[in-house]
């Protein structure tokens, strides 16, 4: 079976290691806690709190399976060491919506790292799929979930990848 290889930036791996850490050591130790405090409430079929807790101790577990799958099929890209020259992980890609003369900017990151809202695309995404081994001067159409779109390729570049806004 091949492995399914995540791809993700440094930081991208840190901010699961950082959740499985919280759920690891704050948030499951504070799920027992409350299951023993509802435990001492008594009768268990009127105990909302207890099965609220336990319910609670379940996403928690469930997740953390979840994200030692996606960490051990991790590979950290740096994407400032890749070529650029073809869209690519970690790539900034200015296109023309030929439709509307709109100007569209997305970069290229992990699935755990995306935020549309600042242009940060998944690697996984229909769009980024359809954008990778693209260049320059390309045109390409897209299939996304709203129609048809079609995009001239500006510009393929690598910049440094902003995460967060502060």
């Amino acid at each position: 079976m091949m492995q399914n290889v995540e791809p993700m930036t440094l930081f991208g791996y840190n901010k699961l290691q950082s959740e499985v850490k919280n759920l690891k050591q704050v948030q499951r130790p504070q799920v027992v806690k409350d299951i023993e405090v509802a435990l001492e409430h008594g009768d268990l079929k009127e105990n909302a709190e207890y099965h609220a807790a336990k319910e609670m101790q379940k996403n928690i577990d469930n997740r953390l399976v979840e994200l030692q799958i996606v960490i051990g099929s991790s590979q950290i890209v740096d994407p400032s060491e890749l070529a650029h020259a073809k869209i690519s992980f970690g790539s900034t890609v200015v296109m023309t919506d030929m439709d509307t003369d709109e100007e569209v900017t997305y970069t290229i990151v992990g699935g755990c790292e995306s935020n549309p809202d600042m242009g940060l695309i998944s690697f996984a995404s229909p769009l980024a799929k359809q954008l990778l081994g693209r260049e320059e001067g390309d045109e390409v159409k897209v299939r996304l979930p709203g129609g048809e779109k079609e995009f001239e390729i500006e510009e393929v570049k690598y910049v440094e990848i902003v995460f967060e806004t502060h």
